[in-house]
């Protein structure tokens, strides 16, 4: 018994496996003549296993023919039986469906359900208003941080350009001051009107290459100033023009993404839900 026990077919089996992953692999393609094969290899491979378990071949299974403990078991041949008539009926009904839709359609493939798709589109218009609506925050944000930028720039000139006044008019004020002084101190001495004026005019001549010193000098500081206005208004710009592209590239990307979006429910364009060819 031990024996007989170990001597068990295996190829059968195997068979029956192949079978029935063969079946299954066509039963999932979107062609019904291939979902049609696949039925019936897999009717025929679940029939081969069934058989296969019943045991081994014996006498028919009469009483009087044969002895009990050499008759065959008679239910898995009534179950292969039973199913052999039943996948019969389905090839009969999937031969129609195959023949009516190749009317209908010129195709055996089976069609997307409309609301399946209509589901499937409407999810994805969901996430695309997501996403656009992610864009659009991105695209204020950035407008803000530029506008932000640009702000402060105008408050960095325009306080730079108070000091310098404030600065020139302290000097002015100062050098007031000290003609002021010095004027006062030659009448406190008791210098006439006359030598004041005498002093002035020779003060005036020695100071008059100092002066001419002063005044390229002052030339200069107004040459680099106008220099320094000049690139701090190119930068600004260069940043405006950076800012506009940027905002025209920002809503150039939105209306790209809603064409595309509209074009594909114009379309019912569902590629997740499409078979192979």
């Amino acid at each position: 018994m031990t024996g007989s026990a170990l001597t068990v077919p295996v190829a059968p089996f195997l068979a029956s496996g192949l079978l029935v992953a063969t079946g299954v692999t066509l039963l999932l393609e979107r062609s019904l003549v291939r979902v049609l094969a696949g039925v019936i290899v897999l009717g025929n491979g679940v029939n081969l296993l069934i058989v296969t378990a019943g045991g081994p071949a014996g006498g028919p299974p009469l009483l009087g023919s044969v002895s009990r403990a050499a008759m065959a078991d008679p239910l898995p041949q009534a179950m292969v039986l039973t199913a052999i008539v039943i996948t019969l009926g389905v090839t009969a009904f999937l031969l129609a469906m195959v023949h009516r839709s190749w009317q209908l359609t010129g195709t055996d493939e089976v069609q997307d359900d409309t609301e399946d798709r209509n589901v499937r589109l409407r999810a994805r218009h969901v996430e695309l208003s997501a996403a656009v609506r992610v864009k659009r925050d991105d695209y204020r944000r950035l407008v803000l941080r530029q506008r932000a930028e640009l702000a402060h720039m105008e408050a960095e000139r325009a306080e730079r350009e108070r000091l310098e006044e404030a600065d020139l008019e302290l000097r002015i004020a100062r050098v007031h001051d000290e003609l002021g002084a010095w004027t006062r101190d030659l009448r406190d001495r008791g210098v006439s009107e006359e030598e004041l004026h005498d002093r002035l005019e020779v003060a005036a001549q020695r100071a008059g290459d100092s002066e001419l010193d002063n005044l390229l000098r002052i030339e200069e500081l107004r040459e680099e100033h106008e220099r320094r206005r000049r690139e701090q208004t190119a930068r600004e710009k260069e940043l405006r023009r950076r800012l506009k592209h940027r905002q025209r590239e920002a809503r150039r990307q939105m209306r790209a993404a809603l064409r595309a979006e509209r074009a594909r429910q114009a379309l019912a364009e569902d590629p997740e839900l499409e078979g192979d060819e």
